[in-house]
């Protein structure tokens, strides 16, 4: 058959995909969260009943996974402990047109996920973050959500002011996203990787503010302020370094270069009064960071075409994911 013949055909498969409902999968990664995973999965199925709950538990010491298949979700498990292992197995494993991904603590409001996924839909959207909202000090602490604002605004600086609350965990993503995704981080700095990855791509991006609120009595916060804290910001910081190599490296040859000027200068001095050069070693290290510098800018110059290249290849992964146009219901 030509390409010709086939064409109709494509035509028609086309135009069946469009008049189906997108299919809908909610991720919730779980760990210990015996006490609000029930709470989680009913609300996400009356809020989207059309959608599969998956919870994947990640080596619950409690009774999380009888709790989560007793309330209707499908569940599985992950062995490698981290959200960042929950994640990207979660990605591969499951096909769906749309993922809804939120927490299992019940701090997130499910009847935002519809006009969330509206949002993605008629935009034609790769991720839609849930911006937290919350009047209540316990749900949101000032030192996470004074770090959220600090590592948000690095990120912002560095990649782009397109997001607000890099942080969240209640986010909406296109088929396309989720199949390109590389998800290389192993914990909570898995948020992170989402928006540098949805940047550095260029994808066409949302947000919508959402209730955040306390967790229910009994449930219990993994998030460690300071740990995680010190976690994302070393990951940040590796992408940086990945993704921006030219001023990464740029700014280390400034810094060794600077130093070498002013180990120079008095040397330099004392040579032009007295045509000597007594300090020799000073000299010496002068020199060789100078001789950093060099390298370093050098690095950063080669790194740069390098990553141009991994950027090509990460879009055209992106570009072989299908963006079926769905047809959604009237409001």
């Amino acid at each position: 058959m030509t390409r010709i013949e086939q064409a109709p055909r494509e035509a028609e498969a086309w135009a069946e995909d469009t008049a189906r409902a997108p299919r809908i999968a909610v991720l919730v990664p779980c760990y210990n969260e015996e006490v609000a995973i029930p709470r989680v999965v009913s609300a996400f199925r009356s809020a989207l009943p059309e959608a599969t709950v998956y919870v994947y538990d990640n080596n619950s010491r409690d009774r999380t996974q009888e709790a989560a298949r007793a309330a209707g979700a499908v569940v599985r498990r992950e062995t490698q402990q981290g959200k960042g292992h929950v994640v990207r197995r979660m990605l591969a494993d499951i096909e769906a047109d749309v993922y809804v991904l939120v927490d299992g603590d019940d701090t997130y409001d499910a009847a935002d996920a519809p006009e969330m996924i509206r949002m993605l839909l008629e935009e034609r959207l790769d991720m839609v973050t849930g911006v937290r909202v919350t009047d209540a000090a316990a749900a949101y602490r000032p030192g996470h959500r004074l770090g959220n604002r600090l590592l948000t605004g690095v990120v912002r600086m560095v990649f782009g002011d397109r997001i607000t609350d890099m942080l969240s965990g209640y986010r909406v993503f296109s088929r396309r996203f989720a199949k390109s995704f590389p998800a290389l981080a192993a914990g909570f700095e898995t948020e992170t990787e989402f928006t540098v990855h949805a940047l550095e791509l260029r994808m066409p991006v949302g947000e919508l503010k959402t209730r955040y609120r306390e967790r229910p009595p009994g449930s219990h916060s993994k998030l460690n302020t300071y740990r995680d804290g010190f976690r994302i910001l070393n990951a940040i910081g590796l992408l940086v370094r990945r993704e921006r190599p030219l001023p990464f490296f740029g700014a280390a040859a400034l810094a060794l270069a600077l130093a070498s000027i002013g180990l120079a200068i008095p040397v330099i001095q004392t040579w032009l009064a007295t045509g000597l050069v007594p300090r020799l070693p000073t000299a010496v290290l002068s020199t060789g960071l100078m001789l950093l510098a060099f390298l370093s800018i050098a690095c950063g110059l080669i790194l740069d075409t390098v990553t141009r290249g991994r950027l090509e290849t990460k879009r055209m992964a992106y570009l072989a994911v299908p963006a079926p146009d769905f047809r959604l219901p009237p409001r």
